[in-house]
C-alpha cells in the first residue's frame, strides 16, 4: 500500500469522530520513551488502570505483548528496531481509527525512530512522554541484570551502555522517575493528558 493514500474501504468504515463520541474520548497515542528500566511499562500500566477506572478505553503496547507476537521475527539491529517501531506505529494508527487511546512503552532510543512513529501516527495524535531518571537509577532497578550483562560484554547493542539513547528534542512531558514516586509521576501525566483526551461532561 502506498503511504498516505486513502483506500475505498477506509471511507466506508464508521468514522473515528463518531466512535470517539460513542466512547466519550479523543483517541491519542501516548508514547513513553526512555532508557531500559526507566519506568515505562510500570507507568503505562498504572495509567491504563487509572484511565479505565475513569471510563476511558485504552490499550497498552510494550515489548512483552508485541515482540512475542506480531514482531517475534525481529532482532535488535538498527533496521529491526526501525521495523519494530514502524509496525507498532501502524497498529497504534488502527487503534486511533477505532477511537481507542493507545499507551505505548518502548525504549525507542533515537530521534529517527521516534520521528518515524510520529510521522505515521500524526503529530496531532502523538503525546511523547520522556522518562528521564539517571543511568545509575536505571541500573539499580534492573532486577533482570541486563545492564550488568551489557557492561560485561554479554549483550551487544544494549541501549545506554553500548548503544546510544538520544534525548528527545521536544517531548510533550518529561518525568524524572528517580526523584518522583509512581503516584506523583502518574498525577503529572494525568494533569497533562486528561484535558486532551476528555469528551466527558
Amino acid at each position: 500500500m502506498e503511504q498516505g493514500k486513502v483506500y475505498p474501504l477506509f471511507e466506508k468504515l464508521v468514522q473515528r469522530e463518531v466512535k470517539e463520541q460513542k466512547l466519550g474520548q479523543h483517541a491519542r497515542v501516548i508514547w513513553f520513551t526512555g532508557l531500559p528500566c526507566s519506568g515505562k511499562t510500570t507507568l503505562a500500566l498504572a495509567l491504563e488502570k487509572e484511565l479505565f477506572a475513569r471510563g476511558y478505553l485504552c490499550q497498552v503496547l510494550d515489548g512483552d505483548n508485541v515482540r512475542c507476537g506480531i514482531n517475534n521475527n525481529l532482532g535488535f539491529s538498527n533496521a529491526d528496531r526501525l521495523e519494530n517501531i514502524r509496525r507498532i506505529a501502524e497498529i497504534s494508527k488502527l487503534f486511533l481509527s477505532a477511537g481507542v487511546i493507545t499507551i505505548n512503552a518502548f525504549v525507542s532510543p533515537t530521534n529517527e525512530i521516534r520521528d518515524l512513529a510520529r510521522g505515521i501516527i500524526g503529530d496531532e495524535n502523538f503525546i511523547e512522554i520522556f522518562l528521564n531518571p539517571t543511568l545509575d537509577a536505571c541500573e539499580h532497578r534492573d532486577v533482570k541484570g541486563m545492564y550488568k550483562k551489557a557492561r560485561a560484554g554479554q549483550i551487544a547493542d544494549f541501549t545506554g551502555i553500548n548503544a546510544p539513547f538520544e534525548i528527545p528534542e521536544h517531548p510533550s512531558l518529561e518525568i524524572h522517575t528517580d526523584t518522583e514516586n509512581i503516584e506523583t509521576s502518574l498525577q503529572h501525566i494525568l494533569d497533562n493528558i486528561i484535558p486532551i483526551i476528555s469528551l466527558k461532561k
